[in-house]
């Protein structure tokens, strides 16, 4: 086997994970639409199927029919605090607009703050409401107020001062037979976790039993963004696992179920929104499509266990929203698994313990860019051991390579020969054809693994390093870094033996340029990782390459 076949198989092993990555998205399940289940009313826009069933033991699920409200009926109340920027829309309540004030979209636009939700242009929105049992004798469909009811507020506009630390935005809403629904958002200082609750106070003549629910609601799946790098945007859950499902998929593949210390989510490329549930909670999981072929959303939401409030008594239904970015130390002090939406996949055994590890060496450096550096020394040295049998392999048979050379033109075109004598060679050499290969595979899943870390994690999102790299997570906007990145590469080709197989030899010399290209539109982040690791590589292959041929020089020279 020629020494240069490990570098090879990573390369191409890397270059399979990424197209494997971009095929999935390109040809994996397309955009489903059920018309039975999506009923739109007479503007076209709004939607009666989008409101969970109101249970009973008697009647047929059935949607819960709402009449249209005119725009002079409803009002956008705009609520500002340290972080979020958000629109509450009077009609249920919705939060349907939220820009995050310390994330720009970028560094070149500071004042443009990063945009969640977005009811114009994405059909993106937080909805929740309560729903009353269909409970024998009693008209249950205007005893509580759904995401289509429509709520009073006292102002339009809300702004957290200097000195508060917390903002309550309360809406009322009240029925004709004396039930009164005060719905409060509650925001708080430098925290993108915001509180609801629907107190229900009863002042009619009879019991309320009704639930409380919460969903997301969403358009098709953006475009993706670039072709080289994956980042998955759609659903996400929990129910004691984590589970994904691309928005178009949600009405097929989550099927209505009880879960209990559960949450439900939309995740994008370093942001989530989440309604998460207090713990004790156990809540009917839901999803659907709705809308109409040209204009499909797709919702997944939460609904509640029945609470009864008697005449003249009150109660309080509460629930939680997250707004904000995949940070994960918050997220796993918030509610079980939710710091799984930072989503390593497959490797994130290893994905995990590197980000903690690089968070570490962060806070002791204080700069990404260094604790990329660190990390990848660190690294390098828990892997050296394997990496100098491997350098070793490769330098016995550069200092053969004379031996094979000779072989070849010995035995020509007869390969079974050739492959015997080769063995022979291998044998009275102490050589390992394998020697090579296996030290690099096995670091294969710890790249992969460090390869999603630097690609998903929000805190490396607009990291600067030094000079003109302000901006870890885009790519190098001079290209310097992938074309150092590229001469490290011919410099460790040029440190191994030339394979004797001419195809492979324009194999091994195409790949750094393929990978210049496909490292040019990389994050600056992952390129210093691994130019960090191929100078490192270099120094490490040529120590032990110059050891190998002092110590055949000089047994030669003792021979003599």
């Amino acid at each position: 086997m020629d020494n240069l076949r490990p570098i090879l198989y990573l390369s191409l092993v890397f270059l399979l994970f990424l197209i494997w990555q971009a095929w999935r998205v390109d040809y994996g399940p397309q955009p489903q639409f059920d018309p039975q289940r999506a009923e739109a009313t007479l503007n076209g826009q709004e939607f009666r199927d989008d409101v969970p069933d109101a249970p009973t033991s008697e009647a047929m699920d059935a949607p819960v029919g709402m009449d249209p409200v005119s725009a002079a009926d409803r009002q956008r109340i705009r609520v500002v605090t340290d972080t979020l920027d958000v629109i509450i829309d009077t009609r249920g309540g919705d939060l349907v607009r939220a820009d995050l004030l310390t994330y720009p979209v970028s560094l070149k636009q500071p004042d443009n703050p990063v945009r969640i939700l977005d009811e114009r242009l994405r059909d993106y929105v937080a909805q929740s409401g309560l729903i009353h049992d269909r409970v024998p004798g009693i008209e249950h469909a205007d005893r509580a107020p759904s995401h289509h009811a429509v709520f009073r507020a006292e102002r339009t506009e809300y702004r957290m001062e200097d000195w508060q630390d917390e903002l309550v935005v309360p809406l009322t809403w009240e029925s004709e037979d004396g039930i009164r629904v005060t719905k409060t958002y509650t925001f708080r200082r430098g925290d993108f976790l915001v509180d609801i609750g629907h107190q229900v106070e009863n002042n009619s003549d009879a019991t309320w039993t009704g639930r409380q629910y919460r969903q997301l609601r969403h358009g098709p799946t953006p475009d993706r963004e670039s072709w080289f790098l994956y980042t998955f945007t759609g659903a996400a859950l929990y129910d004691g696992k984590y589970i994904k499902e691309s928005l178009e998929d949600l009405g097929r593949n989550v099927q209505d179920r009880n879960i209990s210390a559960g949450w439900i989510s939309i995740i994008q490329h370093y942001f989530l929104t989440a309604w998460v549930p207090h713990a004790d909670e156990v809540n009917l999981l839901y999803s659907r499509a709705i809308g109409t072929p040209e204009r499909p959303q797709y919702i997944i939401g939460l609904r509640s266990e029945p609470v009864s409030i008697a005449p003249g008594a009150a109660d309080e239904l509460q629930s939680r929203i997250w707004i904000g970015p995949k940070a994960q130390q918050p997220l796993s002090e918030i509610a079980n698994g939710l710091e799984l939406t930072v989503d390593y996949g497959i490797f994130t055994v290893l994905a995990k313990p590197l980000f903690w590890l690089l968070r570490v060496i962060h806070d002791f450096v204080g700069n990404w860019g260094w604790a990329i550096i660190i990390l990848t020394l660190m690294i390098k040295l828990v892997f050296y051991k394997l990496s100098e049998t491997s350098y070793r392999s490769m330098a016995k048979m550069r200092a053969v390579q004379p031996k094979m050379v000779a072989l070849k033109e010995r035995f020509g075109d007869d390969k079974q020969r050739m492959n015997q004598a080769l063995m022979e060679l291998y044998k009275k050499e102490k050589i390992n054809p394998l020697g090579g290969c296996l030290p690099i595979l096995i670091q294969i899943p710890v790249f992969i693994a460090l390869y999603w870390v630097l690609l998903e994690s929000v805190e490396l999102r607009q990291a600067p390093w030094i000079f003109w790299i302000q901006d870890l997570s885009i790519r190098d906007p001079f290209f310097v870094l992938p074309l150092l990145m590229g001469a490290s590469m011919i410099a460790q080709y040029k440190l191994n033996p030339a394979p004797m197989d001419p195809v492979q030899q324009k194999i091994m010399m195409a790949l750094p340029i393929v990978f210049t290209v496909f490292f040019a539109f990389f994050p600056a982040g992952l390129v210093l990782y691994w130019l960090v690791n191929n100078l490192l590589s270099i120094a490490q292959q040529y120590y032990i390459t110059r050891q190998i041929e002092k110590a055949a020089n000089g047994k030669g020279g003792g021979k003599k």
